[in-house]
């Protein structure tokens, strides 16, 4: 079936594609100049003292990870309701990652849970901003402070995120950015590191690099020549081809967040009172980065659900199935389904619809005319929250 709804489409104008041009024109396409350009741009955005650009934000993840001395023996707390990378990126430290139920209406860390989850092992609390909403940032920087805790912010979905004021990268000492191909912003591949804390941004810069204290500007320059490796490092460097096409979506980033609120809140108002449809709470004390427009129908029906839709050439998608029920971390670490009901409801009932800055309103009621049939034919109603 051709789909004449995409599920997504890029921000990407004339002037990013005259960017990246003007890159591939200068013969220096890897981490220079116009990287460090976004990353001030980004750290500006958000308040933060420095931004690190990275290939991606699981790269982001475990090289904060790496970075604050993350390994095997220590445990990460984090939640099961997101996309996988979030707990591979603690797997590959050799740490352990320990999952905590969602809140049933936003999705995100349940701050009421963790506490409950620590033990003496747990040294870093990792919470996923989901949807582009904040969690409770001001409860888990006061829980980390009393056990001593570090967190990092899996912030992929929420680079225009505020809640009672604050920013990712505010109350954390890193937050991790995703620039995928469906993300806000993106370039294709890629992501970044915010922080307010000098020496761990230091250490990111060397790490991200193979480990090197001079970095790939540098690499005819008499300073490279003497270069040295003081601890082992990856291939985790931006290249400035990605930064240029991100630095003018980073520019218009609030006009196109505009853009994708009135679109989500026209999905919001046609579904709002439709039998058999939850959509999950947006906060009044906070900004929305709207990354993705769901809604949860009854999990019997799901499926079908699903299928109706693309049988009717609309772009869908489901976020997320809960990572502990991947056969992976079952059969790793002894998951079993029913261990986080909120998490495995939200997975089980939920439906991500096309949303984009610039979805015309004849799609959007392409898309809402294609729930109401495809619930009329199959769903069984679910009591609305």
């Amino acid at each position: 079936m051709t789909q004449h709804v995409p599920f997504f489409r890029t921000s990407v104008d004339e002037d990013d594609i005259a960017n990246v041009a003007a890159v591939l024109r200068t013969n220096f396409l890897t981490t220079g100049k116009v990287t460090a350009e976004l990353e001030a741009g980004l750290a500006a955005y958000t308040g933060t003292a420095h931004a690190v650009g990275l290939t991606s934000c699981t790269a982001a993840l475990h090289l904060c990870l790496v970075a604050l001395g993350i390994g095997p023996g220590d445990e990460v707390l984090t939640t099961p309701l997101s996309f996988v990378a979030t707990a591979n990126a603690i797997v590959h430290t050799g740490a352990r990652p320990v999952f905590v139920d969602v809140e049933p209406d936003t999705g995100n860390i349940d701050a009421d849970q963790v506490e409950a989850a620590l033990s003496p092992r747990t040294r870093v609390l990792l919470p996923v901003h989901l949807y582009g909403q904040l969690c409770d940032m001001r409860r888990l920087a006061a829980i980390a402070a009393r056990h001593g805790l570090v967190i990092i912010e899996d912030a992929a979905h929420a680079l225009e995120s505020r809640r009672d004021g604050v920013a990712i990268g505010g109350l954390a000492k890193a937050a991790c950015l995703s620039f995928y191909a469906t993300k806000n912003i993106t370039s294709g591949e890629g992501g970044a590191v915010l922080t307010n804390d000098p020496a761990l941004y230091e250490r990111l810069r060397r790490l991200r690099s193979h480990g090197m204290s001079a970095g790939a500007a540098d690499r005819y320059t008499a300073l490279y020549r003497h270069y040295d490796v003081p601890e082992a490092g990856w291939k985790y460097n931006m290249s400035d081809i990605q930064a240029a096409l991100l630095i003018g979506q980073l520019r218009r980033v609030d006009a196109l967040l505009e853009l994708r609120t009135r679109a989500y809140q026209r999905y919001a108002a046609a579904l709002r009172d439709l039998p058999g449809v939850r959509q999950p709470v947006v906060l009044p004390n906070s900004r929305h980065a709207h990354h993705l427009a769901t809604i949860q129908v009854d999990p019997a029906r799901r499926d079908d659900v699903l299928h109706g839709l693309q049988q009717r050439g609309i772009g869908v998608a489901v976020n997320f199935r809960p990572i502990h029920l991947m056969s992976y971390y079952r059969e790793t670490f002894g998951h079993r389904p029913g261990q986080f009901p909120a998490a495995e409801r939200i997975g089980a009932s939920t439906v991500t619809l096309p949303l984009y800055p610039r979805i015309p309103p004849a799609d959007q009621d392409a898309v809402i005319a294609a729930v109401k049939e495809t619930l009329r034919e199959s769903a069984t109603p679910l009591g609305r929250t």
